[in-house]
């Protein structure tokens, strides 16, 4: 039975991975696979030998031996504990995004167009990997991307010169979100999970992070692509259309850092803060929203279209629920390998298998040999799963430096493909940038960045 809930998860990976060539969305699979791993695991619980309590991360003794009733009551038990944790991820989630597109509301990201009042691509180039370090480590790689290259579409309007801007947004983007508990779902995972604290998150990758960004945007400036000015009008770069654009925009990314803070504080789950921070953000929007179309030139129809709604109401339209299924789907099949202790024993063969090509490997070389592994396969593959089964894998407590490792790898690896990561597959998207484009022109830069920093990291690993 083991054998056959492995099978229906790879098939259901599979499919996530060709999800552009089977042109089926990724959430089917993934609800799919959950649905039916969890379904096998019911029906065959008295042929299972193991089973893995995921609070204690240790297999359960015993197991074998209980009636089918007490079985199935640990089942139950199990699946109510990975569906509580996977919920608190979710709900963070929502909470980001709502806050995210409130900003989007008023027009909040406009704001940064009013900076742009320069030619060089050079300083262009800067200008956007900087921006997509530090936006991505406050809202999420996913939707910096989205923003910036939004905003490059307004000034730069020749596509050739725009894919080699938006493949180092890409690149940038997923490095700012690794060193930040809200930065990127994955190092989320780890950070809600209590693998990882904030300050030793920080410690640990802010320097690997901003050289994963900063050597390749270096190393690109000597390319012809970036060489000489772009041609734009600086009277064509739209002016916000909301009198509160630049107030909502700082106060909706100051309430998101306000999350680690307040969890910091209080000790309580991410999700409590987050939900604390989107209350404050939509009183300031209700009130806002009062005032906001009769300052704007829209025309009538849409004035009344608008006012029929609240901000909150029109934001959480606009939340983009197949990727909070998806999460759902794969987080909750993942755990149903994990509850039967495969994924604790894929682990353990694993770190014996590795040694093989030298016996003087000792465990912490090993597991940096994991983790880089694990950082270039999701490049080919969907980060989430990975750190989801790592999860599952690895038994060490809050802020090992194997997590933060993990954090760094599966954070910035995806940059290496443009389908390896959320923020390379909606850039690809935007812009219609080619594969074999990308894989020829940026992956190399990417590769490179993904060294230094994991090398930046092995050192300062040494002095913390």
């Amino acid at each position: 039975m083991e054998s056959v809930i492995i099978i229906v998860f790879v098939m259901g990976y599979l499919a996530i991975t060709l999800e552009h060539n089977l042109k089926l969305d990724k959430l089917i699979p993934a609800l799919i696979m959950m649905a039916v791993c969890w379904a096998l695991v019911a029906l065959g619980v008295d042929n299972f030998t193991t089973w893995f309590d995921s609070s204690k991360h240790a297999l359960v003794d015993g197991f074998g031996g209980l009636a089918h009733d007490d079985k199935l009551h640990l089942v139950e038990e199990t699946l109510l504990h990975h569906l509580g944790k996977t919920a608190e991820i979710l709900v963070f989630l929502l909470g980001a995004m709502t806050i995210v597109e409130i900003i989007d509301y008023f027009d909040g990201f406009s704001t940064i167009k009013g900076y742009v009042n320069f030619k060089s691509k050079k300083k262009l180039l800067w200008m956007f990997s900087i921006l997509a370090f530090i936006l991505s480590a406050i809202i999420d790689n996913l939707t910096a991307t989205i923003v910036l290259i939004s905003i490059l579409q307004k000034i730069v309007k020749a596509k050739e010169d725009r894919i080699w801007f938006a493949g180092l947004i890409i690149i940038a983007a997923n490095a700012g979100g690794a060193f930040s508990p809200i930065g990127d779902v994955t190092t989320t995972m780890l950070w809600i999970g209590d693998k990882v604290s904030t300050g030793m998150l920080f410690t640990y990758l802010f320097i690997p992070s901003l050289l994963c960004m900063i050597v390749p945007s270096f190393l690109a400036t000597f390319l012809p692509a970036f060489k000489g000015d772009i041609e734009f009008d600086e009277n064509e770069v739209e002016k916000p259309k909301s009198q509160h654009s630049g107030r909502m925009l700082y106060l909706g990314l100051g309430s998101i850092l306000f999350v680690p803070v307040f969890k910091t504080v209080t000790h309580l789950p991410p999700y409590v803060g987050m939900m604390l921070s989107l209350a404050v953000v939509a009183t300031f929007a209700e009130i806002y929203s009062r005032s906001k179309f009769s300052m704007t030139d829209f025309n009538s129809a849409e004035s009344d279209e608008h006012a029929n709604h609240s901000p909150v109401h029109a934001s959480l339209s606009k939340i983009e629920m197949p990727s909070i299924l998806f999460f759902l789907g794969i987080l909750m099949a993942v755990a149903a390998l994990e509850s039967l202790g495969i994924l604790f024993n894929f682990a353990d063969s694993l770190k014996q298998g590795i040694p093989l090509m030298g016996s003087e490997l000792d465990g912490t070389v090993v597991s940096d040999l994991v983790v880089i592994l694990l950082g270039i396969g999701s490049a080919v593959i969907d980060n989430v799963p990975l750190v989801a089964a790592s999860l599952g894998m690895f038994s060490e407590g809050l802020d090992d430096p194997l997590w933060h490792f993990i954090a760094f790898s599966a954070g910035t690896g995806g940059s290496m493909l443009i389908i390896g990561s959320a923020a390379g597959v909606v850039a690809m998207g935007m812009e219609k940038i080619d594969f074999f484009w990308y894989f020829k022109k940026i992956s190399w830069l990417a590769l490179i960045g993904f060294l230094v920093g994991s090398a930046a990291f092995v050192v300062i690993r040494m002095f913390v």
